[in-house]
């Protein structure tokens, strides 16, 4: 690139570049001091956009165009000249529209007005949902905001801004609990709650990839990409849902002592009659979470549980390890084989012993062929029928995020080809919440290996979507009331035949 004369203003020796662009010599003209009506592409006449050219005309004191390429927008509004008749200053008057707020009220003309149907669109139904699910929440939140970090600067337009960041927004900014949600520094206060996320950083399970230690903190992270509402479910959480983040589990390098303090962690929450949500950590921890939470159900627990592996042997290299829990967890009195079901087992990490187990014991198995074969719904109706039999009082749910192809969820300890694709895997899931849980962990998520945050991201949806399920239905927090019809798309559960008494 060639230079030519330079030449100084104010005693500045500016180098300008013979092949440069208008815009790059509007940029230079920045530099040089110039006024900003001097600057080519800044002439400047009331009404016409200054930053392009007047169709049909020039002036000496308008612009020349940009480019050859440079559309001629001459009323093109900008935001350095607001319009008087707007009243929050823009460049442009308000403009009023017609209002199509009512159920069902289609613009007239419309050439599909069945798309404004709530009954058999979900689009139009999640649409006509956000109007009944209120706004408490969130202005409770922006009064704690503005109450800790401070009224934001006089120039910010928005007074639900604060100085220091303490909610949801931005997105960008904060220290990261699972959702943006709240810290609990006193577990103890745990009861007013209805749900709790803890951290389980425990990867002592491990039998080949390590990390999942810091599946936790990977999780919270990319969660914070997240809202609290959700569009097709219909549901706003800040405004259903009381739940809060307990931070970590103080997990020992030793599996036995792990196990324990997990175990201790989890009871704590659901003696409190709170929803616990794990974030793993390896696959072992599906033990001691559910050794935490059977003690407090009156009856049977059912497990579903959705994975590529049957992890069902005693021991594995000499341990418990995480190729393990579901061995140790049917032997809880009260959460028997015959109610455990799992969900898209399959390809070439099925070790023998832990078949023999499943075979011996009576557990449910489908694979990821059977559920393609069957559709998703009818594989969650046969989960629920499975976990909710022999008299069960509650089910528990343990979603191995490996449980999906590898090519979704590169960060993961033991990533297999052939598993659920995201949209498959999130509609099982949503099915088999859809009675109730009594707890829920995400497992296996490995940070180093992931590729941009993709597997934490699957994890946290996944919570996400079962959590908008608990309160749809009616299980946990409280379901806003409405005047709708059902969501579409959503089968209506058969409950499974019962044999008559003779």
């Amino acid at each position: 690139m060639g230079f030519g004369h330079s030449h100084a203003k104010k005693r500045q020796l500016v180098r300008r570049v013979r092949s440069v662009t208008k815009a790059a010599q509007h940029d230079l003209a920045h530099v040089e001091g110039k006024e900003h009506h001097e600057a080519p592409g800044h002439g400047f006449i009331p009404g016409v956009h200054h930053h392009g050219d007047q169709a049909g005309a020039r002036s000496p004191l308008h612009a020349p165009p940009h480019g050859e390429n440079w559309p001629p927008f001459p009323n093109l509004p900008s935001s350095h000249h607001p319009h008087p008749a707007h009243q929050q200053g823009y460049a442009w008057p308000s403009v009023e529209h017609a209002d199509y707020s009512q159920v069902g009220h289609a613009p007239p003309g419309h050439p599909h007005p069945e798309t404004f149907d709530p009954a058999i669109r979900q689009g139009a139904w999640a649409k006509y949902r956000e109007a009944e699910l209120g706004a408490k929440g969130w202005k409770e939140e922006v009064d704690r905001c503005l109450e800790y970090g401070l009224e934001a600067a006089p120039s910010i337009k928005d007074r639900t801004i604060s100085t220091f960041a303490r909610g949801e927004l931005p997105h960008f900014a904060g220290i990261n609990t699972f959702c943006k949600t709240h810290y609990l520094e006193n577990v103890k206060k745990v009861s007013g709650y209805d749900a709790a996320v803890i951290g389980v950083p425990f990867d002592i399970g491990t039998t080949y990839r390590s990390g999942t230690r810091f599946g936790p903190q990977a999780i919270r992270r990319i969660s914070a990409l997240y809202g609290t509402y959700n569009y097709e479910l219909g549901v706003d959480l800040r405004e259903s849902l009381k739940w809060c983040d307990l931070g970590d589990v103080f997990a020992i390098a030793n599996i036995e002592k792990g196990f324990d303090q997990i175990s201790k962690a989890v009871a704590h929450v659901r003696s409190n009659g709170v929803f616990p949500i794990m974030l793993g950590g390896d696959h072992s921890i599906g033990y001691p979470d559910v050794r935490g939470v059977a003690p407090y159900i009156d009856g049977p627990v059912g497990i579903i549980h959705i994975d590529r592996h049957v992890d069902t042997q005693e021991t594995d290299m000499d341990e418990r390890m995480h190729t393990c829990p579901w061995f140790h967890a049917t032997n809880i009195p009260n959460a028997p084989p015959i109610n455990l079901v799992q969900l898209g087992i399959g390809g070439w990490q099925a070790p023998r012993p832990g078949v023999k187990v499943g075979r011996s014991r009576g557990t449910t198995v489908l694979t990821i062929e059977d559920i393609v074969m069957m559709g998703m719904d009818k594989a969650a109706e046969i989960a629920l029928d499975v976990a909710w039999s022999n008299g069960a009082k509650a089910v528990f749910l343990s979603f191995d995020v490996d449980s999906l192809d590898a090519g979704f969820v590169p960060g993961t300890g033991w990533p297999e080809p052939g598993g659920f694709l995201p949209r498959e895997v999130l509609r099982l899931l949503r099915l088999v919440a859809r009675e109730g849980l009594c707890g829920m962990e995400v497992v296996e998520v490995a940070p180093q290996y992931d590729a941009g945050d993709q597997t934490a991201l699957i994890g946290t949806r996944a919570i996400m979507d079962v959590l908008a399920t608990l309160v749809n239905e009616g299980h946990l927090g409280t379901k806003p009331e409405t005047k709708l019809p059902p969501p579409p798309y959503w089968p209506e559960r058969r409950k499974p035949k019962t044999k008559k008494k003779k």
